[in-house]
């Protein structure tokens, strides 16, 4: 373009050509075509035509030679890969973010695949990028800790964010970094060291996780009781087809619902489960609920059952 622009002012100046007739030779020289020129050329003529054939030249074969290192490079791929993957990011409502494919964030994942969630993962390691991308993640290159990189995440249309990064300062700017461009998710931060426990929450965070106190208390829990937790072994919440425990928000069920009584919803006659937890909208929690608990908006049920039996109660509810 640049050629056609100060070839079409050379020969303007040069050969006193009008507007149209300098556009004229400067296309045919640049293109190569063949055609004499309008009038005979002075030397002065040929120097210009023969610099604006030479640079024309230059500048195809260089636009040619960086096009095929483009190409060959995997560059171009790349290029439309990252533009299919940020287009599919923008069409999502209500997903997940997570910061981090450690093993936490892995977990995570597994989690998120086996409820057929929607979800986006934040990582800053090439080689993992390009191993999500191969199972067909959705997934954003860069630091999680800046707010392009949530951006670029969908994190105005999300409705959660785990942060599962290995350093707890890390998490922490995530927290609240996510907090203020999204007020009104959920986020979920994990922590190594009590102490960040406490900064982590007044960031922003929903709920703070420590794996390592987790894993502890497990251990200590199979020795002073080792049947509960059996037991509590034995439930699952792995899948859409494994579960035994359902969290039902109350402001799904049908508005006649809203209102009544747990004993009104029936669910042992319907389903075969049973509730074992109500959470307030104040998310205070009662283990084992009175039947004639009054269902508001805002609440959830805790519900317990086997795996055919939520599967109902998923088709019913």
């Amino acid at each position: 373009m640049s050629n056609l622009v100060a070839g079409t002012i050379g020969y303007m100046i040069i050969s006193d050509y009008s507007l149209i007739d300098a556009f004229y030779m400067t296309v045919i020289t640049v293109t190569t075509v063949g055609f004499g020129e309008l009038t005979p050329f002075t030397p002065e003529e040929k120097l210009f035509t023969i610099f604006l054939i030479l640079t024309s030249i230059i500048l195809f074969g260089y636009a040619v030679s960086t096009f095929s290192e483009y190409l060959v490079s995997g560059k171009l791929f790349d290029y439309f890969k990252h533009r299919n993957v940020k287009k599919k990011i923008t069409q999502l409502k209500g997903h997940t973010i997570v910061c981090g494919y450690g093993r936490n964030g892995r977990q995570a994942i597994v989690k998120l695949i086996n409820y057929n969630k929607d979800f986006v993962v934040i990582e800053r390691n090439k080689d993992i990028i390009d191993d999500l991308e191969a199972n067909e993640y959705l997934c954003v290159l860069g630091d999680a800790t800046l707010d392009e990189t949530l951006i670029s995440a969908g994190i105005l249309n999300a409705e959660n964010l785990i942060t599962a990064l290995p350093k707890d300062a890390e998490n922490l700017f995530v927290v609240l970094t996510a907090r203020q461009l999204n007020p009104d998710f959920k986020i979920i931060s994990r922590a190594s060291n009590e102490s960040s426990y406490s900064k982590l929450k007044i960031a922003g965070a929903d709920n703070v996780i420590m794996p390592d106190k987790l894993g502890g208390d497990h251990m200590a829990s199979l020795v002073t009781t080792p049947d509960v937790i059996e037991f509590v072994d034995r439930l699952t919440i792995e899948g859409e087809t494994t579960a035994n425990l359902e969290e039902i928000d109350v402001d799904s069920l049908p508005k006649s619902y809203i209102g009544t009584t747990i004993l009104d919803l029936d669910l042992r006659k319907k389903t075969g489960c049973t509730v074992i937890g109500y959470r307030y909208p104040d998310k205070d929690y009662i283990i084992n609920p009175e039947p004639n608990s009054v269902l508001v908006e805002g609440a959830h049920l805790i519900v317990l059952g086997r795996p055919e039996q939520i599967l109902k109660l998923r088709e019913l509810f």
